[in-house]
Formats: structure tokens, sequence, C-alpha cells
């Protein structure tokens, strides 16, 4: 079968007074019908800017994608007319987006902010929209929908807020369903309703969801798959097992030792990451992450290592798993924190 969604050599560049930003520098993923797919990074790694790529909505006056193919159900986005793109977001592929209070909008009642997306993409009647607003209020768990449609954003909860983004993107019924950061600012247990209501959501609808977060407790809890990303590249790839149990990138390993464990020995510091990212205005020759990866030999820094297959499903673009880089000793700091 086909995968439902296809993102293929994308680049992504932003002007500036400085010059062009190489923000997305080469991703590749795929996305199947009734997956979950995790984007995770540290900020500014183009995990956001990529999937607002997927959706078309790079700010034309500075941002272009330079680039590659979002195939979606055997269609080229890249090359769709911004009319065509409009019949597309909301309709086939939804987003939500990091922050609720600048989403949505505080002059205008919630009713109004769900069915205007029923009525533009279904071409039925305000009734009958107000009637699917009220199911889709149902689904994500808001009590009372025939009344909360008449009330506005500062009548809500953050976790409200963030259900009723969710009820917005789903109200049409789309095949793939973007979340950007979706439990930011939210208490671990409001947290943990939202992600309970996404696994319950895609249960009852079967819709695909791309995840994009830097919270590796909300990857083991959501995914089946995993991209790692680092300086606009995804670096490595694989299932939920295959990066928590044999993570093979250096970054991938960094992520994981930096990050609080129940089962880790509280006498033990976490291992941080030293260093900052590289500057996307002139991305370096070789392996961006070369200038902080304690692994890093000389060919790291001067060529792009390609991708290595280590199974079916998880593939890792470092220069490591090169034949002739098994005889590397490892600096042991590192390698007894993995």
């Amino acid at each position: 079968m086909d995968p439902l969604l296809q993102v293929k050599d994308l680049h992504v560049s932003f002007s500036t007074y400085g010059g062009d930003v190489k923000a997305v520098r080469g991703v590749n993923f795929t996305l199947n019908q009734g997956e979950t797919l995790a984007i995770v990074g540290e900020s500014g790694c183009g995990k956001s800017v990529t999937a607002r790529s997927i959706m078309r909505l790079i700010p034309p006056h500075n941002g272009r994608i330079t680039k590659g193919q979002v195939i979606f159900k055997g269609e080229d986005l890249v090359d769709l007319e911004e009319r065509e793109m409009r019949n597309i977001r909301g309709s086939e592929i939804s987003m939500i987006f990091q922050d609720a209070m600048t989403a949505l909008n505080p002059t205008i009642s919630i009713g109004k902010q769900i069915t205007e997306g029923i009525i533009r993409h279904q071409k039925v009647s305000s009734g009958e929209a107000r009637k699917q607003a009220i199911e889709i209020l149902h689904l994500v768990g808001i009590a009372n929908p025939e009344q909360r449609l008449k009330q506005y954003l500062y009548q809500f909860s953050g976790g409200m807020r963030q259900r009723i983004m969710i009820a917005i993107a789903l109200v049409c019924k789309p095949s793939v369903l973007i979340a950007d950061e979706p439990t930011t600012a939210l208490d671990v247990t409001i947290q943990a309703q939202i992600l309970e209501l996404f696994k319950d959501i895609q249960r009852k609808t079967g819709v695909s969801i791309i995840i994009i977060t830097h919270d590796l407790g909300v990857v083991a809890k959501m995914a089946d798959r995993v991209n790692v990303m680092y300086a606009g590249k995804v670096v490595e790839t694989g299932t939920v097992q295959d990066i928590f149990r044999n993570p093979q990138h250096p970054y991938t390993k960094g992520l994981l030792a930096s990050m609080p464990r129940l089962d880790a020995d509280r006498n033990k510091s976490l291992l941080p990451i030293f260093g900052t990212p590289p500057d996307l205005f002139a991305p370096p020759a070789g392996c961006a992450f070369a200038a902080r990866c304690e692994y890093a030999l000389e060919v790291c820094r001067n060529y792009q290592p390609n991708y290595t297959r280590l199974s079916e499903h998880h593939q890792v673009a470092c220069w490591l798993q090169d034949p002739r880089a098994k005889n590397v000793v490892y600096p042991a700091r590192r390698a007894a924190g993995t």
C-alpha cells in the first residue's frame, strides 16, 4: 500500500537582512494510514517549518520551498495554486497550532470558529454545521456543548482551549492531523488527558497524526515511528522501539541521556549536549552535529553522511555507521551514559 503522505527532499529557506536561512535541508519521510509519526528535536531544528510546508503556510513575503515534493494521495501539494490548497487545508489536512491563545480569535464565539470551516468545506446550512459542531465538542470531551458554542475564549481554561483547537482541526474529518507542540504550557495532568484524547480520536476516526514535539515522554506515549531532526535534517528515523532502545546517532543518544528517568540513579547528573546548533545562514559542509559531537571524526566535519539502513524501519545519517569507523574508541563519559 502506498503511503498516505510522502515528503521528498524538502528544502525551505527564509530571506532575511543577513542572507538566506536554510531552515529545512532535504527532509524525507512518509506517513501511513492510521499511524502516528513523531518529529522531535530541539527548538530551531526545522520541525514546525516542515509541518507548515506540508500545509503550504510558509509566509510568502520571505519564505519559500526551494526544492522537493509533498505528495498527498498521489498529488504534489507544492505545485498547487493557493486556491486549490484552501480546499485541502482543514478538510483533508488539518493542523493544531502551538498556542491556542494566539491561534483562536478572542472576539468571535467558539461556535462560529468551529462552524465556519464546516460551511466552507461541506457547503451545508448553518443548522447542520451547528449540529456537527456539537457532535465534535462531545467527541473531544467538552460538556454542555450547546451552551459552550455561545461562549468566547476567555471563558475556557487552557486545557479546554486545546480541546477546542482539536475540535476545529477534526470537524471536517481530515485524513492527516498535524499537531505542533499540542501540550505546550499545559500542566502534566491536562497533558495526559490531551494525549489520551488523541489516541481515542485516532481509534474512532482512523486519522493519521504527525506530532511535533521536543518532549520525549510524549513521543514514547503517542508515536509509532519517530524522526529525529537536527539543523534542518532528519538524522535518525525508526520505530519508537528503535529510537528508545537502540539509538544510533550521537544526537539521539544525547537527547535520551539528557532526559530524566524514573529508573535512573538520582545521585547521577543528567548529561547535557554541550555547544550550540550551527548557523543555518551558512550550514557546515559536513555533519551539522560534528562540532558538538564527542565522537566526531575528520570526515564528519567535511562530508555529509549518507543514510545507513540498520533494519527495515531504522535508518541513521552518521559516519560512525561506516564499516571503516568500527574501530573508533568512544569517549568514556558519553559511553557510560548510553
